[in-house]
């Protein structure tokens, strides 16, 4: 079943529709990420109010709470979480990465411990697709392993030839033909490796094609060039997904060398931790110059956040630390995203992406790189730790 439609190019750039379970979603997309069936601080309902219509959620951490057999019960995902709109459910794949300390990764499948209570569990491909089939998802992924950037050549070529022998376990295993399976393109960085990833995965007869094991420390130019080299090797018919990719000028780039979909915690996350978006660069809302600011973080903005309260209030909900400063922040930072991809799909259709893109990236000012480095690394090394 035909479920993508290719609607318009401008240079590398793509805008077209995905056709799921719960609508049709216009792309480009960004999926705000409810790991746990929730997307931080906000309502479904307020979901919808933001113009988001797809979310993200993790196999992994919904079979380890609630469990999967809890969700069935009630339903299935969409109703136990209360969300009509589509939902892509990642494998758990990228949890073999970030929690490799709990992990024991083998042909047949993957032995982990639990990070809530030490359990032992065993996760095969056809688990994961069982366990996401039953999820109810409208977008799957296939089980595949992420391994760090700076890994060797031979790591990297057995993490991925052992990824295409469980994308072919998971396409063999996928019995419901109305949710959309993606393979994920593995290689690291080494552009031969993807290559021949992308060659092997695409001649297998899957509905969708990821892009996987990036933006995990390596230097943003490398995620850039590995993006652009792997999404001109996948077909056209079919949409591309970057996965755990989403600042600002990281979807601009992205959208720009060929990527449809994007998923990310980073707006959510930064969110709560004080940092806004605004049309010149992410702002540090407890910084002194918001303390007595009368106007909003942003001037024109037409988010609630924006629309109702000063700069120097939310200043002081971050100082107090109140709960209602987290849900402000998110909404700000989710309606900056919302209408970042709406101008970015609208540029396309005109074909002025380009215009768009340069007049963007010269009037935001990014993180700088050195500092984005570092607190990758920092958050990688503290998931690696024990408990």
């Amino acid at each position: 079943m035909k479920n993508f439609n290719l609607i318009k190019t401008s240079g590398k750039a793509r805008a077209g529709e995905l056709v799921t379970s719960h609508g049709v979603i216009q792309t480009p997309v960004l999926c705000p990420v409810g790991t746990q069936a929730s997307v931080k601080t906000l309502t479904p309902q307020e979901v919808h109010e933001l113009e988001l219509k797809m979310i993200l959620s993790n196999t992994y951490h919904l079979y380890l709470r609630p469990g999967i057999d809890v969700i069935q019960k009630l339903g299935g995902l969409h109703k136990f979480m209360g969300w009509d709109g589509a939902i892509l459910t990642d494998s758990g794949g990228y949890q073999i990465f970030s929690l490799s300390r709990l992990m024991n990764v083998m042909d047949d499948g993957v032995t982990f411990r639990s990070h809530i209570d030490g359990s032992k569990h065993f996760l095969t491909p056809e688990l994961a697709i069982k366990y996401q089939e039953i999820l109810g998802a409208d977008i799957i992924m296939v089980l595949d392993q992420c391994i760090g950037h700076d890994e060797n050549r031979d790591k990297v070529y057995a993490a991925m030839v052992r990824t295409h022998y469980w994308a072919k376990r998971c396409l063999e295993a996928h019995e419901k033909p109305d949710q959309i399976l993606f393979a994920i393109v593995q290689g690291g960085i080494i552009p031969e490796l993807r290559k021949l990833s992308a060659e092997t995965l695409t001649t297998m007869d899957f509905d969708g094609y990821a892009i996987g094991g990036l933006s995990i420390g390596e230097p943003k130019q490398q995620t850039l060039d590995i993006t652009e080299y792997t999404a001109a090797l996948l077909p056209s018919d079919h949409p591309r997904y970057l996965m755990g990719v989403g600042a600002p000028e990281d979807i601009i780039e992205c959208v720009g060398r060929g990527v449809d979909i994007f998923d990310c915690a980073l707006p959510t996350r930064v969110a709560r931790n004080g940092a806004l978006y605004t049309k010149s660069g992410r702002v540090d809302i407890l910084n002194a110059r918001f303390r007595e600011q009368a106007e909003p973080v942003e001037n024109n903005c037409n988010c609630y956040t924006c629309q109702h309260f000063s700069a120097a209030y939310l200043h002081h909900l971050f100082k107090s630390k109140e709960l209602l400063a987290y849900r402000l922040a998110t909404i700000h930072n989710l309606v900056f995203m919302s209408h970042l991809i709406v101008s970015i799909r609208n540029s396309i259709l005109d074909d002025t992406f380009e215009t768009y893109r340069q007049k963007f990236l010269t009037d935001y000012k990014p993180t700088n790189e050195k500092v984005r480095l570092t607190q990758k690394k920092k958050w990688l090394e503290a998931r690696a730790r024990p408990e």
